[in-house]
């Protein structure tokens, strides 16, 4: 079947009342943006529906792509058909019969958005759905869980009939709730925790700590390709790589062993606060699930916390390890975060860390080291680089 358009739903969007029209311009932007590389295709909207004029493009592929676009609660492939009863009918019953493989039952739903038309949905149900029992004698009425679904819009700005809906990734559309600055690492976890933010409408920035030489090149162009996977969902992403052995080792040579990561951790809030807001990022993001590791007990959040006095998001606090596991599949990431190369939180991990630091105590080890300049300087030292959608090599290579 050769669509004309598809048309996009979008649902929490419209629960946004008064800023409704900001949050359909911030969806047909995040639409045209997926698609303007690839595509040539026409993208408007009218209050309720967007729709992707398909100008020949293969139908498939373009929702291939729609497919990670937040904010579309669902689409579908349509035909554009004039307003008239014969003309519905026979163009839904044509789609029906190019269904693979043959739906045995099915039932019709109209939804008439333009109240000038003259005939009701319900008798239009009937009359289209009498139509391909007629022409079709082997299939049958279901109005409860019908295998096909024939969908009939009738709105102002045209008549679509459809027979697939897809569903979206829902949530909000990127960019229209602020932006925050992911620390990401090489593992499972803060990828995820940065495409659930996403999800959430943020503009990302990443933030990664490297220790070289510590930690390889390697274990650097992992991140990058994960911000890079990162990229298909929201567009492109500045990643901040700060310089990180002075202070690691500072730490190491003056601390005690079982607060080395708690000290460590500590750091690198500070660092990313201060990136956050040479940003304009509202609040930093980790990919900390509670209880997972001694780091991320409620003892040790707390003694972290108090260093910053920013906002910190954790979209998997309450999660296990098999539900992140099951999204960074989803996502695509997995393969890439279970790659061998450290990070350096790993590298630097003591046998028997605390689990329920306190928080004066850290403070009184931190007074060894001279806080404000290496943090100043890991600050002054970070590099910034622009992480695209463009197609990249990834280093997935274990040897």
């Amino acid at each position: 079947m050769n669509y004309d358009v598809i048309l996009i739903r979008y649902g929490e969007l419209a629960l946004k009342g008064r800023n409704r029209d900001q949050f359909e311009e911030a969806l047909a932007r995040s639409v045209k943006s997926v698609l303007r590389s690839f595509f040539k295709v026409k993208v408007r909207r009218n209050y309720g529906r967007m729709y992707v004029e398909l100008h020949g493009e293969d139908a498939h592929e373009v929702m291939e792509r729609l497919k990670r676009v937040f904010g579309i609660s669902s689409f579908s492939p349509t035909i554009h058909v004039e307003p008239d009863q014969e003309t519905i009918k026979t163009r839904a019953l044509e789609l029906i019969r190019q269904m693979d493989p043959q739906p045995r039952t099915f039932r019709v739903v109209t939804r008439r958005a333009d109240k000038r038309y003259p005939t009701p949905s319900m008798e239009m149900n009937r009359i289209v759905g009498t139509h391909i029992l007629r022409a079709l004698p082997q299939i049958k009425v279901d109005v409860h869980e019908p295998e096909a679904i024939v969908n009939i819009e009738i709105r102002t700005e045209g008549t679509y009939i459809s027979c697939e809906t897809i569903p979206g990734p829902g949530g909000l559309p990127v960019g229209v709730s602020g932006k925050v600055l992911l620390l990401l690492s090489g593992g499972i976890d803060s990828p995820v925790a940065g495409w659930m933010m996403l999800k959430r409408g943020v503009t990302l920035e990443a933030i990664h700590f490297h220790s070289y030489p510590f930690t390889s090149e390697r274990s650097l162009q992992k991140v990058r390709d994960l911000a890079h996977k990162l990229t298909k969902w929201g567009g492109t992403v500045r990643l901040h790589v700060v310089p990180f052995t002075e202070i690691q080792t500072a730490i190491r040579e003056k601390c005690p062993e079982d607060y080395l990561i708690t000290i460590m951790r500590r750091f690198m809030m500070r660092i990313s606060e201060r990136v956050a807001a040479n940003t304009g990022a509202k609040a930093l993001a980790t990919g900390e699930s509670l209880g997972q590791v001694a780091s991320q007990t409620l003892e040790s959040m707390d003694t972290i916390n108090k260093v910053i006095s920013i906002p910190l998001l954790r979209p998997l606090v309450a999660m296990d390890k098999i539900e992140i596991t099951d999204i960074s599949r989803k996502i695509d990431t997995y393969e890439l975060s279970i790659l061998p190369y450290e990070d350096c939180c790993t590298v630097f991990t003591p046998k028997n860390p605390v689990t329920r630091p306190k928080a004066y105590l850290a403070a009184r080890f931190e007074e060894a080291l001279d806080v404000e300049a290496l943090v100043e300087a890991a600050v002054e030292g970070t590099v910034i680089e622009e992480i695209t959608s463009k197609p990249r090599e990834e280093s997935n290579d274990l040897f």
